[in-house]
This record gives structure tokens, C-alpha cells and sequence, in this order.
């Protein structure tokens, strides 16, 4: 772990060409672990752990994603990799999306997995909606509902030990931080920027994924002019934990695959 009071924390693992992880709002680097405990034998795989999130500073109201994208490079810089391929997750697509385009020499291939961008008014309308409940009642009011939202039926009935995990985790999220990054990554319009994207681009989400929805992922892969598709069945918003090998294996292929 390298973590310093002008850098935020990250960690590196593995072996082969860099591969840069961008988690999601409500989550840490952890969120990753299934992930990239399969992908180390292939990538030399860098784990930041966003602002507002873990052991990485706070941050406030005038935050970006452009903020954002500008700390990932600066994680890159720190450990030394010039050029690597990228995996943006959740609301952390759009960091991604922000990276593809702002910082295009960085990053070679680019994977958008159960990622938000061209959202509806009615969308943002819930956005909205969300940030004050969480204002109202806390973080309390974010988990209720979150197995519901993240994870499959079955799934939920087999492991309830990871429902617990993933409650615990959100409830630990400093709140107004929270709040912030929400605020950041619900609220921004990328849409308009996804035809920039000129990376081969893989787009997957869930097929009953109802936040990083396929309608999003339809868009996405419209958009952006070399791009693939790729809908996981059955599965909801939780796939780094429920189909961890499933995703890791679509990533690996797609990454390795000859140009």
C-alpha cells in the first residue's frame, strides 16, 4: 500500500502489462479483490482507492471527476507506468470515460463494467432524490435495499455472509464524502463525450443491473466508435463478487486479444 498526504492510496499486484482498477462510489480497492486476485498472472494490476473513500483524503464540494481522473494519472506517475489498459466500475466508469478522453496517451484498451453515462432527467430526478435521503437519514438510508439492488436472488440466499460484509462496508463510508462523490458522478453528463473515446472499448453490464443499466450500456456502445458489447445474464449490479472469474475472464480476453 502507498499512501501519502498528496497522493491517494493505491495498491500494486501482480505480473505483466499495467492495468489501472477504478472502483465506484460506496466502495474501496477491496471492492476489486475477486477481480484481481484472477487477473495477477497476466496484469501488473494498480488498485487506487479513490478520495473520500478508505485511507484516502476527504474531499469537498468543488470536487470533479476531472479532479478524479487527474488523481488516477497521478497514481500512474507515482508508481511508474506510462501507459496501461483501464477498467472503470459503477459510477467509477465515468472516471474512465474522463480518463479515455482527457488523457488518451495513458491508456491503451478500455473496459466500462456496469458503468453509468447518458442518463435520462427521470434518472437524475432519482439522483437527486438519493442525496436527499442520504442527507436525511444517513447512510442508514443508502443499504437498506442495497442487497436488493446489487445482488441476485439466489446469490443473496447462498452467502449472507457477504450481504452482511457489503452492509458493513457501506455503513463505514464517511457520509458526507460520500455524499460529494455521489453528488460528482450521479449528477455529470458524459454522453456527449463518448464518440471521443478512441481506445477499443469493451462495455458489460448485468442484464438486470438497475443502476449501470443496459439502456446505458446500449449508449455507451452506440457511441463510442470502436467498442464491443458484452450483457451478462441474470446477473445484477454486484458482478466483482457474484461472477468474479466470469468478468475476470472477459476482461483477460479482451485486454490480451491481438490487435
Amino acid at each position: 500500500m502507498r499512501t501519502k498526504d498528496d497522493l491517494i492510496a493505491y495498491e500494486r499486484s501482480g505480473k505483466g502489462h499495467p492495468l489501472v482498477l477504478v472502483h465506484g462510489v460506496g466502495a474501496n480497492l477491496q471492492s476489486w479483490e475477486d477481480v484481481s486476485l484472477q487477473l495477477e498472472g497476466s496484469f501488473d494490476i494498480i488498485r487506487s482507492d479513490l478520495r473520500g473513500h478508505g485511507q484516502s483524503a476527504h474531499i469537498d464540494s468543488e470536487y470533479s471527476v476531472e479532479k478524479f481522473a487527474a488523481d488516477i494519472v497521478r497514481v500512474m506517475d507515482d508508481a511508474g507506468v506510462r501507459k496501461a489498459h483501464l477498467v472503470g466500475f459503477s459510477l467509477g466508469g465515468l472516471i474512465a470515460q474522463e480518463l479515455a478522453c482527457s488523457y488518451s496517451d495513458r491508456f491503451e484498451r478500455v473496459v466500462l463494467l456496469s458503468a453509468v453515462a447518458g442518463r435520462t432527467p427521470a434518472e437524475r430526478e432519482k439522483v437527486v432524490a438519493r442525496l436527499q435521503m442520504i442527507r436525511d437519514g444517513g447512510m442508514d438510508a443508502v443499504v437498506g435495499a442495497a442487497h436488493d439492488r446489487w445482488f441476485t436472488k439466489e446469490f443473496a440466499e447462498r452467502h449472507p455472509d457477504v450481504i452482511e460484509r457489503r452492509i458493513a462496508e457501506l455503513k463505514a463510508v464517511h457520509v458526507p464524502s460520500y455524499l460529494e462523490a455521489y453528488r460528482v458522478f450521479g449528477l455529470t453528463e458524459l454522453v456527449d463525450r463518448l464518440s471521443e473515446i478512441r481506445q477499443p472499448t469493451l462495455v458489460m453490464t448485468g442484464e438486470f443491473d438497475q443502476g449501470s443499466n443496459v439502456r446505458m450500456a446500449e449508449t455507451m456502445h452506440r457511441l463510442i466508435p470502436d467498442s464491443e458489447l458484452r450483457i451478462l445474464a441474470g446477473l445484477k449490479h454486484s458482478v466483482l463478487v457474484e461472477a468474479s472469474k466470469l468478468v475476470s475472464d472477459h476482461v483477460r480476453e479482451f485486454l490480451l486479444r491481438p490487435r
